[in-house]
């Protein structure tokens, strides 16, 4: 594809870019790149296939839409997964998917330069593994090896994506995008409300299976961020970012971490986490949000500390129960031609525990009586 250079010029607010405010610049190479990253998990998708039927003009008119001010999103698809619970997904079309990965990958890198480190989740390199080993760490700290009584404080955000107030998160990206074309994209992204196109997937019967207080569909306009799309993802941990330097700045709380809404403090004293708690309380409803009280957690860690799907104990970290009851399960029904995916995945899985022998032996045993072969290291299974 030969290389182009788009410039674009917008109006504030969150309609899209226009040919009439102050310049940006993208190549062309970037939107391609873009659609790269996009279809690195979406490429089996009807929506991907489509976008791919006539790739280049595909993206060559994505490339003159946003460049003329005239990109607008499409149709939403909108399905209901059931596992590990019920919950409705808004998928984003494969061209709106494209336009989040050239957003993300233009400012993302530089707001999450502002991020704490103990900020997790859909950002490169701080996925599960490490939030569980950075969890770790702080626990062996805090307790000096275990030596000395420390307690934990776990919460995490009532009903977390549909409570998002937009209004807030508007206030957020404006200061932090100083390029006023990528500040209206980010905001027309942001505003986009999938519940005016959009095509259902799922029966009614599983979208009864949603509570209301988790739907999107139930809330007014500015409140919530549909599940399902990188942006999502991306606005969240900006969002969330206030409430990582309250705790680190304000309460100066040194062992504390954060994945999507779920987060852990570490101390000591349990009066000093409940006073913490008092103060993160108190905080929580300048961004419009509150805490689950029914997910608040706060006893001694050397019960175990639940987190990330791992379970951090006295010198070792094993795997959620909750998840190797799936993996077992998962794979004992998994159909034939998909059964060496999805046991090597969860092989993987289940290896990320420092104690895990016990649980991939069991996984083995699953495979076995399939008629499958697995190594003697107890880490992948074969043909």
């Amino acid at each position: 594809m030969a290389g182009r250079t788009a410039t674009a010029r917008t109006t504030s607010g969150s309609s899209a870019p226009s040919a009439d405010s102050s310049v940006a610049s993208f190549t062309f190479e970037e939107l391609v790149q873009a659609y790269y990253d996009c279809r690195r998990s979406k490429r089996n998708t009807n929506s991907a296939r489509r976008f791919e039927q006539d790739l280049e003009q595909n993206l060559l008119d994505l490339h003159d839409d946003l460049l003329a001010g005239t990109y607008q999103p499409g149709r939403s698809i909108c399905f209901v997964i059931t596992r590990p619970k019920p919950r409705e997904v808004w998928a984003a079309t494969f061209r709106d998917r494209v336009v989040h990965h050239l957003l993300y990958n233009h400012i993302g890198a530089s707001i999450e330069a502002t991020f704490i480190a103990d900020s997790c989740a859909c950002i490169p390199g701080r996925g599960t593994l490490y939030a569980a080993e950075r969890l770790e760490a702080k626990v062996r700290s805090a307790s000096q090896n275990w030596s000395t009584p420390t307690f934990y404080l776990k919460a995490d955000l009532a009903n977390f994506f549909v409570a998002i107030d937009k209004r807030v998160l508007d206030r957020q990206l404006r200061p932090l995008i100083h390029e006023p074309w990528w500040l209206s994209l980010a905001l027309q992204v942001l505003w986009h409300d999938p519940r005016a196109d959009c095509e259902v997937r799922s029966p009614r019967k599983l979208f009864n299976r949603v509570p209301q207080h988790k739907r999107l569909t139930a809330q007014p306009a500015h409140l919530g961020l549909p599940i399902g799309n990188l942006s999502s993802q991306f606005f969240a941990n900006i969002y969330l970012n206030a409430l990582d330097q309250f705790v680190k700045h304000q309460l100066r709380a040194k062992h504390y971490i954060r994945y999507v809404d779920d987060f852990v403090l570490l101390h000591e004293s349990p009066q000093q986490l409940n006073a913490w708690l008092s103060e993160i309380n108190a905080f929580l409803p300048s961004l419009g949000a509150r805490l689950n009280p029914a997910k608040t957690i706060l006893q001694p860690a050397d019960r175990g500390i639940d987190f990330v799907g791992h379970v951090i104990k006295p010198w070792r970290r094993t795997t959620r129960k909750r998840t190797v009851k799936e993996a077992l399960r998962r794979v004992a029904a998994a159909p034939a031609d998909d059964l060496l995916a999805v046991a090597n995945s969860y092989f993987g899985l289940l290896g990320q525990a420092s104690h895990s022998y016990r649980d991939r032996a069991a996984l083995a045993n699953v495979l076995l009586r399939r008629g499958r072969q697995v190594n003697g290291a107890l880490t992948q299974t074969y043909r």
